[in-house]
């Protein structure tokens, strides 16, 4: 019998009595699964301010003690969990003296880089990876004290291989999914932290921030699983987001493209990449919701590679404010030869990704992370300096937003689905959305506008009444 991943995120961590209901939900598969976690609820964000501060204050006694400081905060922490659901004393030792062997590797990392006052590439994965690390034995020995088979398997014991890329790496199938498939082959319970893998000198090398959805996502692959189910804390993809419109519509069905768009485009239920490892193996992903016990495993959303144009083709609208342009002005840049490709070096060179290219004679308009943009910036007005051909001014903007239609459809040459694009521009004109760029044909199943920042939730509303009514 083909196995299940399951994933649950730091949402589904946030209090102790959390893992009460992941433990519930891993009882009723009644089956042995292949379980993928994330760290709990914000202490990656904690491990990057620690890496930051022993970055900046390197050698001082204060930013050691802050890091000192902060792995006594989470002993604590894992010690109120542990006393919160492992009933027996002498397991409750036991797991605390693990989590504490652990805690003391993440202690020397720490102490280690205010020694030298640098954070090593290497070392920022390995230590950006303990919060998963923590989570899986946690969770681990908790389900062994509730009679459940379980065992940990972290990433460098299954030979889940990278690609070596520190930071975003990509996983390497090749040479990962033989070992990963042989290791997660019996019938227990695997604990797998999510996040991260290993290059081919066994460093870690994390996936990206939010990785472990793709962690999931890889070794479903590897194992060819029955399906990747995540478990969220919201109803699975809505129309949009129930922040900024009322009473959305559930999706209960998206294609891989789709699922793909809405993640790049603002949706916070996956990761991006989450349906790369996915998307040639025709093993489905589905959103369920673990505040929503009484509905049991049935899923809101599935994903998977059957694609369905709706009567209204438009499935949900998305935006984003994480996107800054970068604008390169001249009178000739449209036409002069090699601009763009020196561009894109630059950028790469300085390990910064594209969102979008838009071009037009006199400028040619690079959308970015907004916390790529300075560094976009500096590279580019250095490059002008030494005359890059046809460039005359290089400028930038971070008040901006996206705001996008998705659905299967949107770019058909049949009449509906032509003016999918031009309904949503037109819609966000006639209540006053100051549009600054729009662009269809990029993706087969979405189209996009560029919007005044503070006009994000404005736009979002008026596109979502254009296709969904009010």
């Amino acid at each position: 019998m083909k196995k299940i991943v399951v994933k649950f995120g730091g949402s589904n961590l946030r209090q102790p009595q959390d893992i009460d209901r992941v433990v519930n939900v891993v009882q009723a598969y009644q089956r042995p699964l292949v379980l993928v976690v994330s760290a709990f609820y914000g202490i990656t964000n904690a491990l990057i301010a620690c890496v930051q501060a022993a970055r900046e204050g390197a050698g001082t006694k204060a930013a050691l003690a802050e890091s000192q400081n902060y792995t006594q905060t989470l002993r604590q922490l894992k010690k109120q969990i542990l006393e919160a659901n492992i009933s027996d004393p002498e397991h409750r030792a036991r797991t605390e003296q693990a989590l504490g062997a652990r805690l003391d590797q993440l202690d020397r990392y720490l102490t280690g880089i205010h020694c030298i006052g640098d954070v090593p590439t290497f070392v920022n994965d390995a230590i950006l990876s303990y919060g998963e690390r923590l989570s899986s034995l946690l969770l681990t020995e908790v389900l062994l004290s509730r009679g459940i088979a379980a065992r940990e398997a972290l990433p460098e014991d299954i030979g889940l291989i990278t690609d070596g890329v520190f930071g975003n790496s990509a996983c390497d199938f090749a040479a990962s999914t033989a070992s990963v498939s042989a290791a997660l082959a019996d019938d227990v319970v695997f604990v797998v932290p999510g996040f991260y893998g290993v290059d081919a000198q066994g460093k870690t090398t994390l996936f990206g921030r939010g990785g472990s959805d793709y962690s999931a996502a890889s070794i479903a692959a590897c194992i060819s699983a029955e399906s990747l189910d995540v478990w969220k804390d919201v109803d699975g993809f809505l129309s949009a987001d129930p922040g900024a419109v009322s009473a959305p519509r559930s999706i209960s069905q998206l294609n891989y493209l789709e699922a793909a768009e809405l993640s790049y485009f603002g949706a916070k239920i996956l990761h991006p990449r989450t349906v790369e490892p996915l998307f040639d193996r025709d093993i489905p992903i589905r959103i369920l919701n673990i505040t929503q016990p009484e509905r049991g495993l049935q899923p809101y959303t599935i994903i998977d590679a059957q694609r369905h144009v709706t009567r209204d083709v438009v499935k949900s609208v998305s935006s984003t404010d994480d996107v800054a342009i970068l604008k390169l002005h001249g009178p000739g840049v449209g036409f002069k030869a090699g601009i763009l490709a020196q561009v894109t070096n630059t950028l790469d060179q300085h390990g910064i990704n594209i969102k979008s290219v838009l071009t037009a004679q006199t400028a040619i308009n690079i959308l970015l992370a907004r916390d790529h943009l300075d560094a976009a910036y500096a590279a580019y007005a250095a490059l002008s300096e030494h005359h890059l051909a046809g460039v005359v001014n290089v400028s930038r903007d971070d008040a901006v937003a996206i705001v996008a239609v998705v659905g299967d459809g949107v770019l058909d040459a049949s009449d509906v689905g032509s003016a999918i694009a031009s309904r949503a521009l037109s819609a966000a004109l006639a209540g006053g959305v100051r549009v600054r760029l729009a662009a269809a044909g990029a993706s087969e199943v979405a189209a996009y506008m560029l919007v005044q920042q503070e006009d994000r939730k404005l736009a979002l509303r008026l596109v979502h009444e254009e296709f969904f009514g009010k």
